[in-house]
């Protein structure tokens, strides 16, 4: 039996313009339909945003909507991406959850909040040259 392969992730939204705004600054491109709007991608995945009074449209079973734990990594060409991505988003008054570092695993890494809370990994491919053992605390500023 061949295991699930990631399709697709929702993400319940208060305000979809507000959101969108985000993610433009991302560089993801999608227009809204109604109370949702797709952002697809070559491989195959598509995230979605779903304003939160449609979500019983298809999910009767959706619990009461608040920000999530997780975290949406995306890829970027570069360490430079990284910190420039970063801080335009981080500029333009979205919050930073995790400013950018050299992670152990020897990537660059950054993590922003959309509107709702919604985290998103800013992450360059990793080096050998900045891999780390053992790992010391992410740091704070």
């Amino acid at each position: 039996m061949t295991p699930p392969v990631p399709a697709q992730v929702n993400y319940l939204v208060r305000d979809l313009a507000a959101s969108l705004a985000f993610y433009r600054l991302l560089g993801w491109v999608g227009e809204p339909t109604g109370p949702h709007v797709e952002f697809a991608f070559p491989d195959g995945l598509s995230v979605e945003l779903d304003e939160i009074g449609s979500v019983a449209l298809w999910n009767s079973g959706s619990p009461p909507a608040s920000a999530g734990s997780g975290v949406l990594s995306t890829r970027l060409p570069s360490r430079e991406e990284v910190d420039a991505v970063w801080r335009k988003i981080t500029e333009a008054g979205y919050e930073s959850r995790q400013v950018p570092f050299d992670a152990f695993w020897g990537s660059r890494y950054a993590i922003v909040a959309d509107p709702d809370g919604h985290q998103i990994g800013l992450m360059s491919p990793s080096d050998d040259e900045h891999r780390h053992w053992p790992p010391r605390p992410a740091p704070t500023a």
